[in-house]
């Protein structure tokens, strides 16, 4: 494959740098297009703001919204412009309608005096990065598309000449479809980047694209993107995560229950990701409890993220368990954070999570439950969340527990399982069993991946010492599938008759 000549620049802008496969081409225009409110403005303006945090210098060129606007407006994810303006390294050129006054052109339209301004500000403080936000505004009022693809051109040239990289924004009137408001844009510049915020079944999805990046590469596909107060703009690049690539470990860790452990062939393996599945109060959350606990044990760091309980009731329970999570805390080997699913959406949920991860290094990380997770996204964003969260804890060797509730309470399998059944290692299914009229509860290990296990569905109990599993229901069928049958001995004679191997 021949060696890429085109050289990048980094942008700093989280994940993109990942997706685009190194920044933007150094020297050349890219197009940024979305509908109203999609973050283009703040992309523009974080482009900026990333390339002075590495010593660059840029200006700002804004047709729409005055630069007191956007001073103000920026300065909620901490973003002092004006400060960088006196320090010379933003420079504005405003060319912003005054409030009141309506631009009428009448004949060709000069950009001779903007390009002018544009060069001076580029000159006086040395600028290698460019934004223009928003081309709309300007050419909103130039009937004729052969003149506003002209005047594009003659834009992006001057920019080429004075080996800027430069992002121009653009409006587009639709999430799919025609790519530009005047159809023209995107085949004057260099790049073309798209913007989506998409709403999918009263939820919204925001996700960026690279449509054109010419003579580069770059990942294919819509990646999601979020945009948060503290960080601004972060695209989450799933595929093209740089995870390490680690060996699949051999090592063998405790579920937290020694029954347990002997049905998975001698526990989890480290670097696994585990799905335990069950009706609400089958002992999800013991599970769970057994596992951190058998890791503060080991003397290894654990991290809970709660979106059912809060972190006092996970406390209370653990203490009847005879569990200390305060100590734990108070220790250094626990963290427990909680939030609700509803609070803000899943892909702000997937980088503070990240980030925590990234801040405590825990050996164990449990989620309970996705299924909580899961009723705030839509199809695609869950299914996103999850493979970015398993390159996380695969990523760096933990061993990841997840939790999903079944939708009913005799089971049958769960959406959020069926969403990530084949993304994990190991299955546990939790089932209420009824039985000559009383309701017990029984334990599968469906999946264990690399790994002899246990087929046999257990019974088990919960007491103040926690779960004790006992021995397998031989006299009943239909468990798994949510319809358990009570046999009697004649009937499991003859099934053994006929299938030896299984008894």
């Amino acid at each position: 494959m021949p060696e890429e000549n085109i050289q990048k620049l980094k942008t700093g802008i989280p994940g993109f740098d990942l997706i685009s496969e190194g920044g933007l081409p150094i020297g050349r225009t890219t197009l940024v297009v979305g509908s109203a409110g999609c973050g283009k403005t703040v992309f523009s303006c974080q482009f900026l703001i990333e390339g002075i945090k590495r010593g660059e210098t840029g200006v700002y060129v804004t047709f729409e919204e005055s630069p007191t606007n956007i001073r103000k407006n920026m300065r909620g994810f901490g973003w002092d412009i004006a400060k960088l303006e006196e320090e010379g390294k933003w420079y504005f050129v405003d060319a912003s309608p005054e409030p009141g006054k309506n631009a009428y052109i009448s004949g060709d339209y000069d950009l001779s005096p903007l390009l002018a301004r544009i060069q001076y500000a580029i000159d006086k403080v040395k600028a290698t990065r460019v934004s223009m936000d928003s081309l709309g505004a300007i050419f909103s009022y130039i009937p004729d598309k052969a003149q506003i693809r002209d005047d594009l051109f003659i834009i992006v040239s001057a920019l080429r000449d004075v080996n800027s990289t430069a992002i121009l924004t653009s409006e587009r009137n639709q999430e799919y479809g025609s790519i530009s408001a005047h159809g023209v844009e995107e085949y004057v510049a260099d790049n073309v980047i798209i913007l989506r915020n998409v709403l999918i079944e009263e939820k919204r999805r925001r996700t960026l694209e690279i449509l054109k990046y010419r003579g580069s590469s770059h990942q294919q596909g819509e990646f999601p993107f979020t945009i948060l107060t503290d960080r601004g703009f972060v695209t989450i690049p799933l595929s093209a995560m740089a995870s390490e690539d680690r060996d699949s470990s051999t090592i063998r860790i405790s579920s937290g229950n020694l029954e347990l452990d002997e049905m998975c062939g001698g526990g989890f393996y480290r670097d696994s990701i585990i799905l335990a599945s069950g009706a609400t109060g089958t002992g999800k959350t013991l599970l769970s409890t057994q596992f951190i606990s058998a890791g503060i044990q080991n003397n290894e760091r654990c991290i809970y993220f709660a979106f059912e309980e809060n972190r006092h009731q996970l406390m209370r329970n653990a203490r009847g368990w005879g569990m200390d999570y305060t100590q734990a805390e108070k220790e250094g080997m626990l963290k427990i954070l909680f939030r609700y699913p509803e609070s803000t959406r899943l892909e702000n949920h997937l980088i503070r999570m990240q980030e925590a991860i990234q801040e405590f290094k825990p050996h164990r990380v449990v989620i309970d439950s996705l299924t909580a997770l899961e009723k705030v996204a839509t199809f695609n964003g869950f299914r996103e969340f999850i493979a970015s969260l398993n390159a996380t804890v695969r990523g760096q060797g933990m061993t990841g527990l997840y939790t999903a509730t079944a939708p009913t309470l005799l089971g049958g399998s769960s959406v959020t399982e069926s969403h990530i059944s084949t993304s994990t290692d190991s299955i546990i299914l939790l089932r209420y069993v009824e039985v000559y009229g009383e309701v017990k509860r029984g334990l599968a290990v469906i999946k264990m991946r690399g790994s002899k296990h246990d087929k046999q569905i257990r019974e088990f109990i919960i007491d103040d010492k926690g779960m004790h599993i006992g021995k397998s229901f031989r006299n009943v069928i239909g468990i798994l599938s949510g319809n358990p049958t009570y046999v009697d001995q004649d009937e499991v004679n003859r099934l053994n008759d006929l299938f030896p191997d299984e008894a």
